[in-house]
This record gives C-alpha cells, structure tokens and sequence, in this order.
C-alpha cells in the first residue's frame, strides 16, 4: 500500500475522485490513500481504508458530525452492519446502540447526488422492520432527516435537526 499525502490526491485533476460538491455538514480532512490506483479513505470506526465513493464520502462526514457535534460515542457506533432481509443480505450504513448494547437509531447515507425520496425512507423503514430501532436518520450529506419510530401508536414523527446523543438515548429510556 502506498499512502500519499492528503494534499497529492487532491490537488489532482478532480483529487482522483469524482467531483464531490460542499456538504451541509462540518468539513473533515479525510486520511486518504491511494491503494492499486483507487482512493481509498481510512474508516476509523471499520479500522480499514475502504473505497472513496460520494456515499461514503457523506458517511465518513456525517459520522464525524455525529462524534464531535452531537457527542454519539465512536464504541456505540458501527458501519456496514450487515442483517438478513427475506432470504437477502443487506447492509445497514451506520448502526447506533445504547450502552447496554440495543439499538438505538439507524443511519441511512446517500450521495449527494442523491434526491432524498420515499423510496429512501422504504430502504431504511425495512431495514427496521427486522432491527426495530427507535431512530431512523438519512442524509445525503445536504439534507439529513432524522424520525422517531412510535411503536405502541404504529407511526412516526418526523425531528427537527439531529438530536445530542444524551437526547436521544434519554428520549429511547423514557417510551
């Protein structure tokens, strides 16, 4: 493997990358690396470089955005949790827990690119049907929409902004 300096890759021509507009998130130095050709990012919560896409471009800043805005511990968070839907493998991007290991929310990223639509929210709203979250949030880095799952009433109401993760997990306590 050779690593680069961050400053190499983007300088290129499009940094290697496919041109990737500003975020409505903070912005990051990513720890890039150039692996067989292909950029690759350092996924601290995988421990693992894994391939730059626009989809993973938002996940690896929007979790930052979760750790260093909103106080959601790296130890509670996983990414690319993988769970069985009808027979079919599926990936959830980002997992959160509670300390005592449930779960607390799922995080459903898109790219930019990306219209945030209702075939999004069905991707996620399945995925929950199996792990049965009380969060569900997604983002394509530009809009993030986060809901809470009301399981008694069979609904769901839609939060303003991305809640403290002290917020959430008290809010998750209290029902």
């Amino acid at each position: 493997m050779v690593v680069e300096n961050n400053d190499d890759i983007y300088n290129e021509p499009n940094g290697g990358m496919p041109s990737l507009p500003p975020l409505n998130i903070p912005y990051i130095d990513l720890k890039l690396a150039r692996i067989n050709k292909n950029i690759k990012v350092f996924d601290a919560l995988r421990d693992k470089y894994v391939t730059l896409t626009p989809e993973e471009y938002v996940r690896q800043h929007f979790v930052a955005w979760l750790q260093n805005t909103y106080h959601y511990p790296a130890s509670l968070m996983a990414n690319e949790v993988g769970i069985e839907i009808n027979d079919c493998k599926r990936r959830c991007d980002t997992v959160i827990f509670n300390p005592d290991g449930s779960l607390l929310a799922i995080v459903e990223y898109k790219s930019p690119a990306v219209t945030i639509s209702q075939s999004v929210f069905d991707q996620i709203v399945r995925y929950n049907m199996k792990l049965r979250a009380k969060y569900l949030i997604v983002s394509n880095g530009i809009n993030h929409y986060c809901c809470a799952i009301d399981y008694v009433n069979d609904t769901y109401n839609f939060i303003p902004g991305i809640p403290d993760y002290i917020r959430l997990k008290n809010n998750f306590s209290e029902n």
